[in-house]
């Protein structure tokens, strides 16, 4: 899977120039939408089909600041992933400079109640997968 790019907006910094660290949330989203892409199950199908995905958990450890127009290349791997739940690693980088590292942990919900990814979408469940075990 190729790595998502984010440019920084100048919006998306704070008074001092920097990037609000807030913003790093909506960039791993940005990029985990990008990676559903990439495998051809996009987050539109699953919804358009009663299913959606919160995000349970959230984690980030900033190492360095980026700045108005910085080229975030964010890579996305599947960390952890079980019948109900997926957990994604996200490693931020500005050229070769290591920015941020991030986790984030989803469900899936049909009609507000827990579904399980390899029973309601095989296919998918198979793709993620396959994704995740090839180097």
């Amino acid at each position: 899977m190729k790595p998502y790019t984010h440019i920084v907006r100048y919006y998306e910094c704070d008074g001092m120039g920097i990037t609000h660290h807030s913003n790093y949330v909506r960039f791993m989203e940005e990029a985990r939408i990008d990676w559903m892409d990439q495998l051809g199950y996009g987050f539109e199908r699953m919804e358009a089909e009663g299913v959606v995905s919160p995000v349970m958990a959230i984690s980030c450890l900033y190492k360095r600041t980026t700045t108005f127009k910085d080229e975030i290349q964010i890579e996305v791997k599947v960390k952890e992933m079980s019948a109900l739940k997926i957990s994604f690693a996200y490693t931020m980088k500005v050229g070769d400079t290591v920015v941020c590292t991030a986790s984030s942990t989803h469900c899936f919900l049909e009609n507000n109640r827990p579904v399980a990814l390899e029973t309601r979408f095989p296919e998918l469940y198979q793709a993620i997968l396959n994704q995740s075990t090839s180097k």
